[in-house]
Formats: C-alpha cells, sequence, structure tokens
C-alpha cells in the first residue's frame, strides 16, 4: 500500500515538472517569436525610452505578481523554477528590442550594426558578464543603455532571487503550520504551481 502510494506520488510530480516545464517553455518560445516580429524599426525618442521603462515596470510588476504566486503555491519550489526560467528570457527580450531600435537609430553605437540576433547574443553576453569581445558599445548612449541592464541584472539574480527564495520558505512554512506536519520532503521540487 505504502510503495503504491509513493509511485503515485511520483507520477503525480513528474506530471506538475512537465506541465510546468512545458509552460516555460512555450511561454520563452512565445516572447522569442513576438521578439523576432515586432516592428523594430521607428525612431528613438522619448517615446521610444518611456515605452522601455514600462516595459520594465510591467516585468517587475510581473515578477511581484509570481512572487506572491509563490508565496501561496501548494508547491513554491516548483513555482520558483517556473518563474525563474521565465522572467530571465523575458529580461533579456526586453533588452535585446532596446539594443537593436537604438542600432537602428544611431548606426554607430556598437561595434557593429546590431541585428535582432546580433542584440540578444549581446543582451545575453551582458547578462552572463563573460566580457565584451565582438560587439562592444560605443557612443555614451550604448554605453549607458548598457549599464542601466548590467545594473538591472545585478537587481534580477541578486534580489529577486533572494526574495523568491524567501517566498518558498513563507509558502513551506505556511503549508507545515497549516497540516501540523513538516514540508513534504520526498518531493524533491516540490510539486506544482
Amino acid at each position: 500500500m505504502k510503495s503504491s502510494r509513493q509511485a503515485d506520488r511520483f507520477r503525480v510530480s513528474r506530471r506538475r515538472l512537465l506541465r510546468s516545464a512545458v509552460r516555460s517553455v512555450v511561454t520563452v518560445v512565445l516572447w522569442v517569436v513576438v521578439y523576432y516580429l515586432l516592428p523594430l524599426d521607428h525612431g528613438l525618442d522619448v517615446g521610444t525610452a518611456i515605452a522601455l521603462v514600462v516595459c520594465l515596470v510591467l516585468f517587475a510588476g510581473m515578477v511581484a505578481w509570481q512572487i506572491r504566486a509563490v508565496t501561496t503555491s501548494q508547491h513554491p519550489r516548483l513555482r520558483v523554477i517556473e518563474t525563474l526560467s521565465t522572467a530571465g528570457p523575458v529580461f533579456l527580450v526586453i533588452f535585446s528590442a532596446a539594443y537593436v531600435l537604438l542600432s537602428e537609430n544611431q548606426a554607430d553605437s556598437f561595434s557593429e550594426r546590431l541585428g535582432r540576433t546580433d542584440a540578444l547574443y549581446f543582451t545575453v553576453t551582458v547578462f552572463a558578464t563573460v566580457g565584451f569581445g565582438d560587439i562592444t558599445p560605443v557612443t555614451g548612449t550604448a554605453r549607458v543603455l548598457t549599464m542601466v541592464q548590467m545594473l538591472a541584472d545585478l537587481i534580477l539574480v541578486g534580489m529577486v532571487a533572494r526574495i523568491l527564495l524567501g517566498a518558498v520558505r513563507i509558502a513551506e512554512d505556511a503549508r507545515s503550520a497549516g497540516s501540523g506536519e513538516p514540508p513534504d520532503s520526498e518531493d524533491p521540487v516540490g510539486g506544482d504551481a
């Protein structure tokens, strides 16, 4: 009886993990498709800067909503994995679009003109802090935008990750207080979102 229950729990956990992975992959693919389809050929102006700020504010709102969802989730660890696996790529796509717009409107902004794939590559290079090699920001505007991304990277990796882990702890404490038992240690990822 006990091994049958464990087998059932394992199947349920695998299904939850698979559903979460599929949701994350679909979300990332959709964002990348939108990035490649967006018309990023209009001029740079105050509206473009406002659009970048609005995208970053919406991104922060999405992360805040996800943090709240983690704290109320029955399976907060899995929810955090899903959040991080989607938030990171969305963040990178936002900056990639900004770099494409900058390169399109000020061709001398980088050491070479950036297409969409080049901008995505540059964004990931900055995010991964592997240093510049073939593409570098040249103008003051490009350098400022790159610094903004670097600082946002630190916030995303440091603060958001720490807050998400704290949200997991809150959810697990609430779950164990409600059941009178410690959190389920047999499920390595904590279950479903």
